[in-house]
């Protein structure tokens, strides 16, 4: 889909304010409110908008550590992928689940509301994942960049 100035003036303040009501998006984008919930509907239609949510922040409700796995699978068995993603969606504490090519093939996101819980977690649900041939744990230290902005 071909996106012009006017949609992403759209989009850039739909990120900023996710909340914000179409008409006074449709003023800040320099279009009428019809206008604005048409382009919104198209670009919904296209994928661009896939939806609108609440972003949480888990570490004011308690949670405090974040870790990020990196596994290499055991690549002999053929459901080895299929399997370990399966069992790993269903880890509560598993934030997000991303696939890649090369040395890494999956990684986690894993948060914990302390080490003590973390160990847990580590033990009786991470490492009894199926088809883990190695991994790799970064504790995060602390975020310098964490945006959902995009450079429209």
């Amino acid at each position: 889909m071909q996106i012009d100035d006017t949609d992403r003036r759209i989009l850039r303040n739909l990120l900023a304010d996710p909340a914000m009501a179409v008409a006074a998006l449709a003023e800040r984008a320099g279009i009428t409110t019809a206008t604005c919930w048409r382009r919104i509907e198209k670009l919904r239609e296209a994928g661009v908008i896939r939806g609108t949510q609440a972003v949480i922040d888990w570490r004011r409700l308690g949670w405090e550590i974040e870790v990020s796995l990196r596994f290499t699978l055991d690549k002999t068995h053929p459901r080895a992928f299929d399997e370990f993603i399966a069992a790993a969606r269903l880890v509560p504490e598993v934030l997000e689940i991303q696939t890649f090519l090369g040395q890494t093939d999956v990684r986690l996101n894993v948060i914990a509301r302390d080490m003590e819980h973390w160990k847990e977690i580590y033990r009786d649900r991470i490492l009894t994942l199926p088809h883990i041939q190695d991994t790799e744990a970064l504790m995060l230290v602390s975020s310098i960049k964490d945006t959902t902005e995009l450079p429209l």
